[in-house]
């Protein structure tokens, strides 16, 4: 099996979701949209692949809003494009963050500004308490979205839909595949001011990270199962 992972930026990884998913045997391409040296002028171009050549599409976190089409349209576009035409074909696409926001737009949802960001250790609501663990699942968002048309809501906050189904589809707004070294560097590259602006204390932010390190490393790989169980059936 194969999948793709879409990385935005040069400061994102597949951290525990790819782990997750190379440990249950499956093939992990990965792609750079925006490398560092075009982070403050992310109007790229995107070549994306053939999404027929893969079981499974993971677009990821960004820095940017799924909604910013004057920054960064040249690559949002033919992204959403991309996603619209997988899904409706039948594929699988598990959005992570901005990719379940990308995800939303691209299928006749929409992404706004939240009433509040989120940053930090968030436990979640299920809608029907079947396959999504409550977490504390790591949030690092401004925006929120509006789940397309006939999708299911499966989880939220009292600031933002945190998860939504539609046919073999599955977007999080948290960041299941979230571990201390990530967080550290999106601190590093310019988070530290933005969490301290809101009120965070970039220290407890790493040290719940550490406490967590297990139980998300765990939850991670549950939740994948969850997914995965349902559109590849045994």
């Amino acid at each position: 099996m194969r999948a793709l992972c879409i990385l935005h930026d040069a400061y994102s990884t597949t951290g525990l979701i790819g782990q997750a998913l190379r440990a249950r045997g499956w093939d992990v391409d990965e792609l750079l949209v925006v490398p560092a040296e075009r982070f403050e002028a992310p109007g790229v171009e995107l070549a994306l692949p053939d999404h027929r050549d893969y079981d499974l599409l993971v677009p990821m976190g960004a820095p940017w809003s799924a909604y910013d089409d004057a920054l960064i349209g040249s690559w949002l576009a033919p992204e959403l494009a991309w996603i619209a035409d997988a899904v409706h074909s039948g594929g699988a696409v598990f959005g992570i963050c901005f990719g379940a926001q990308a995800m939303a737009r691209a299928l006749g949802g929409s992404v706004a500004r939240g009433p509040r960001p989120e940053i930090g250790w968030t436990a979640i609501e299920s809608e029907d308490g079947s396959w999504l663990d409550p977490g504390p699942w790591f949030q690092w968002h401004f925006d929120a979205l509006t789940p397309p048309p006939g999708a299911t809501v499966l989880a939220r906050t009292s600031v933002a839909v945190q998860a939504y189904q539609l046919g073999r589809s599955f977007g999080v707004q948290f960041h299941p595949e979230v571990a201390e070294a990530d967080i550290s560097m999106w601190l590093g590259n310019g988070g530290e001011s933005v969490a301290r602006a809101e009120g965070v204390d970039p220290a407890v932010l790493l040290a719940e990270a550490a406490r967590e390190r297990e139980a998300s490393r765990v939850r991670a790989g549950a939740l994948l199962d969850a997914y995965l169980g349902k559109i590849f059936p045994a």
